[in-house]
């Protein structure tokens, strides 16, 4: 498979930095925003290599069921649970507690 361009996480960088503080969205919802709602997994691959960009809050970033599958990724063994306990969300046994009231949905295409 090869890698996605850089126009893709681009798109991609684009949505995550509208999440509010506070606020978590998902990996699907940040592809069907994007128009391309089968990229799930790219978006991933574009949360991964976000992590010397300042400007992207790649914490506020989870799988669909408000489990922080990006975690290995972040310096640290609890960086990402950190980041959002300090926006106030709490996270138990790596999943966000009342996932439904701290879920952002972006504007889809």
């Amino acid at each position: 498979m090869s890698k996605p361009d850089a126009t893709f996480f681009d798109k991609v960088y684009t949505v995550v930095k509208q999440i509010p503080y506070g606020k978590v969205t998902t990996y699907g919802a940040i592809a069907r925003a994007i128009g391309s709602p089968q990229s799930s997994r790219m978006v991933g691959w574009a949360m991964n290599a976000s992590h010397t960009l300042a400007d992207v809050p790649a914490h506020r970033v989870v799988n669909r069921n408000g489990m922080l599958t990006g975690k290995h990724h972040f310096e640290g063994t609890n960086l990402m649970q950190q980041l959002l306990e300090s926006e106030g969300i709490e996270v138990v046994d790596n999943k966000i507690v009342n996932f439904e009231a701290h879920l952002w949905l972006p504007n889809i295409k």
